[in-house]
């Protein structure tokens, strides 16, 4: 066959994408089906109610199946959530050195670096080499060809917790459907909506969903850090509903059409109408500025600017003015939000949809709705990630006999 079928699975807060594509030998993608529905069952990315979201799931996948008129067992599936957390690992090598650097050296050196990784009661979604460092010198994107003592990978790790991935796998099983690879949220819409340079010379995608925010960070063409926040446009809609005490229905309509996030005087003369919760007669009616719908909003995106700042920081980026922030997520397309972002985090802001695509169906062109989705297909098709051949799950600082007879201490004492 010329062509293979592949389908991404971007499980969400607020709602649930299925996309079937066909990949060509070329690697060029072709959507021949999307399908998608609200969520339920699903709070902050953690499955809650196991039915629910299996129910939800079977609704996407079956709509992109008989718009594809395609049959699917298996998919590549976004991992999100708060839980989600990276960290690097380091390995070194002696190098040879009347011979520049080999295949054979770089092979020997990330093998090296993934050797028995503890995962630390993580589900193990990535491993990236992200730079290698030569005589302990300056990122070096590709050491093939260079002559030097030392060669040094950092490995990043990308995890998730066991427990609330089991709970993921098994709302996808129950929906006969097989996984096969998994991408953190935040890495998927990285590859949809960055461009080469972002990535290459430094930028930060912030995919602010329904009940999270999904944060990675990428330099010399790969991701460096990722990051989650338990913020998203979820927490907004419930900001409204209870200022105004109205329903989440009516305060996600309030948002969506009279949203933004930040204020102008001309905004006190703008009337809206509120229905009171559990009133939706005319008669209930009341009305408010819209002023006082931004001055519920405004605070809950200045949070979430915030907290991704604090983020920046802890990564190494934040008092980098260069470097870049992409914003994408359904929450991005609130009026006034890359504003806010700019003056918060003190850099280049730009609203982002998957990009990286051809021929994209109108609905989903440069829609950050589907960011992840397709980002989801790209990881698919060029996928050249190293797994370790041996994964140990066990509690951090909790190694070894001596802490071993500690804990047993603490637990019988």
């Amino acid at each position: 066959m010329n062509r293979s079928t592949i389908a991404a699975l971007d499980i969400g807060s607020s709602k649930i994408c299925c996309i079937i594509a066909h990949v060509n030998k070329d690697k060029k993608i072709k959507i021949i089906g999307c399908g998608y529905n609200a969520s339920k069952g699903i709070k902050n990315g953690v499955i809650t109610d196991v039915n629910q979201a299996t129910i939800s799931v079977c609704n996407a996948v079956e709509d992109a199946e008989q718009k594809a008129n395609e049959r699917i067992d298996s998919v590549i599936l976004n991992v999100s959530g708060d839980k989600t957390s990276s960290k690097l690992r380091n390995a070194v090598i002696t190098l040879r050195k009347n011979r520049p650097i080999n295949e054979a050296d770089i092979n020997k050196v990330l093998e090296k670096g993934l050797t028995k990784i503890n995962a630390e009661n993580n589900e193990l979604i990535h491993c990236l080499p992200t730079n290698y460092k030569i005589d302990g010198g300056e990122d070096v994107k590709d050491p093939m060809n260079i002559y030097g003592e030392e060669l040094a990978v950092n490995i990043l790790l990308g995890m998730y917790p066991s427990n609330l991935f089991r709970n993921l796998s098994s709302v996808v099983e129950a929906a006969h459907l097989d996984i096969d690879s998994k991408v953190l949220t935040a890495y998927a819409s990285g590859l949809a909506c960055l461009v080469e340079d972002e990535r290459e010379y430094g930028a930060t995608i912030v995919d602010i969903g329904g009940g999270t925010t999904s944060i990675a960070t990428f330099k010399n063409g790969f991701p460096i850090a990722f990051s989650t926040l338990p913020v998203g446009g979820i927490n907004i809609t419930r900001d409204i509903t209870q200022g105004l005490t109205t329903s989440f229905a009516h305060a996600e309509d309030l948002k969506i059409r009279h949203g933004c996030a930040f204020g102008v005087s001309q905004d006190e003369y703008v009337n809206l109408n509120v229905y009171p919760l559990g009133e939706e007669d005319d008669s209930s009616i009341r009305q408010i500025h819209r002023s006082d719908l931004i001055k519920i909003i405004a605070p809950r995106v200045e949070e979430i600017f915030e907290l991704v700042a604090r983020k920046l920081a802890q990564q190494g980026v934040g008092n980098n003015p260069n470097h870049r922030v992409v914003l994408t997520g359904g929450c991005s397309q609130l009026p006034g939000i890359r504003a806010v972002a700019n003056l918060i985090l003190d850099k280049q802001v730009r609203l982002g949809g998957p990009r990286n695509i051809s021929g994209l169906p109108e609905n989903l062109n440069n829609n950050p709705i589907f960011s992840t989705a397709l980002g989801l297909l790209l990881f698919a098709t060029n996928n050249i990630e190293r797994k370790p051949k041996k994964i140990i799950n066990r509690p951090l600082n909790e190694t070894g006999k001596i802490a071993k007879i500690f804990n047993w201490i603490r637990q019988n004492s």
